[in-house]
């Protein structure tokens, strides 16, 4: 059933951040019903300048991110446009910003005061180190947490550490952060009260290597980049096969006697000393040596249909292009598609979650928006006439098409 609306409809947003972690939760947060006002400066989010690629001009990074947004241009940097912003925050329930706490200050958008002003607010702070520490005036971008949080110093071949290649800190630090407003506004919707969610790159990406750090404080020595092979869990990597590199995730005991069996290997599993993945472990040499030597003789194909029959995880490692067609993914619309006004047929990952009253189509409500094109609707909204519009828009504090 599609109720034409999701559970956060009546909630509204005011984002006044950039780049892409805090877009990344905005959208979220739209995808699940709330109005979120979009405000860039009277040039435009610099995100729209992100590429190639582009779409008939629009980049296809902005478009990304930035669907089920409205977007109003203001130069909050003068004190008329503040006062614009501060009007649209008396409707709002929530309230995003990446801006360095200096620049914050020096715009009178220091977050005390906010507090103090909009006591009902969810201010949701996004930075790259946090709002406090020795390094919160840092800026931060997806490299630097991934290079700070020890997430590089894992990842790589031969010792070289390597950044997972995709704005992993942004969408990961977007996700944590819809998590916590929408659970801030749980209790805003009971008391009244706001919050202050503090949302870092760092500490995301410490969430993701929450495991790592574990096991290294429990005595593990310190890891190095080896292109995946020295999980917890033997096996659990990558494999050559006659064609091309599968992995394998040989999770439990049950896992390793069938993949043994199912790969004339058993006399591996009648081993007591291979018994355990701590035993399996402690010979990863060996057991990885005895695997990749079997599936060296096998195409990718006969090597995963003999681990799926037999219930063993694996998988092929896919290109984009296969991701894309992936059946499983189709099936899930997990790829959505949407008609922009410019830009045309705009292709991206949809939300990374369903509702049982999500639609069938899984389109979004609104397309990402052009620059300053809801300008005119929004200030009517918090009670602009025409005439005040037209002369924000003399002296240029406002920017509408």
């Amino acid at each position: 059933m599609n109720t034409g609306t999701g559970p956060l409809d009546g909630v509204r947003v005011v984002d006044i951040a950039s780049s892409y972690a805090a877009p990344t939760m905005s959208m979220y947060l739209g995808d699940m019903g709330a109005d979120v006002v979009k405000i860039e400066p009277p040039r435009g989010d610099d995100a729209r300048g992100w590429g190639p690629p582009f779409l008939n001009g629009e980049a296809a990074w902005f478009l990304s991110v930035n669907r089920n947004k409205r977007s109003l241009c203001v130069d909050i940097r003068d004190e008329e446009g503040r006062e614009v912003l501060f009007k649209l925050l008396e409707t709002a329930d929530v309230f995003v910003e990446n801006l360095n706490p200096a620049k914050l200050e020096k715009h009178g958008l220091g977050l005390d005061e906010l507090r103090r002003r909009f006591p009902h607010l969810v201010i949701c702070a996004f930075s790259g180190f946090g709002l406090d520490g020795p390094d919160a005036a840092l800026p931060g971008y997806d490299l630097i947490a991934q290079a700070r949080s020890g997430l590089m110093s894992v990842t790589g071949v031969d010792g070289v550490p390597q950044r997972v290649s995709t704005a992993l800190s942004d969408v990961a630090a977007g996700t944590v952060g819809a998590f916590a407003v929408a659970a801030a506004l749980v209790r805003q919707q009971r008391t009244g009260v706001g919050e202050i969610v503090d949302v870092s790159l760092l500490e995301a990406d410490l969430a993701f290597m929450s495991p790592r750090v574990a096991s290294f404080l429990a005595g593990d020595p310190e890891p190095s980049p080896c292109a995946g092979t020295d999980s917890v869990v033997a096996i659990y990597q990558s494999m050559r096969t006659a064609d091309r590199p599968i992995v394998v995730a040989i999770g439990n005991d049950r896992h390793w006697q069938r993949s043994c069996a199912a790969l004339g290997l058993a006399h591996l599993a009648e081993r007591e000393d291979l018994a355990t993945n701590a035993g399996r472990r402690a010979k990863r040499e060996e057991v990885v040596g005895a695997f990749q030597e079997r599936f060296e003789t096998m195409p990718s194909d006969e090597a995963l249909k003999v681990l799926q029959d037999v219930g063993v995880p694996c998988a092929p490692i896919k290109s984009l292009s296969e991701v894309v067609s992936d059946p499983q993914v189709q099936a899930r619309r997990s790829i959505v598609d949407y008609e922009h006004p410019v830009a045309g047929v705009f292709r991206g990952v949809g939300a990374p979650w369903r509702l049982s009253t999500d639609p069938e189509d899984r389109q979004a409500r609104l397309p990402a928006p052009m620059r300053g094109e809801h300008g005119r609707d929004i200030l009517n909204d918090i009670g602009l006439a025409s005439e005040d519009i037209a002369r924000l828009k003399e002296s240029q504090v406002v920017w509408v098409p």
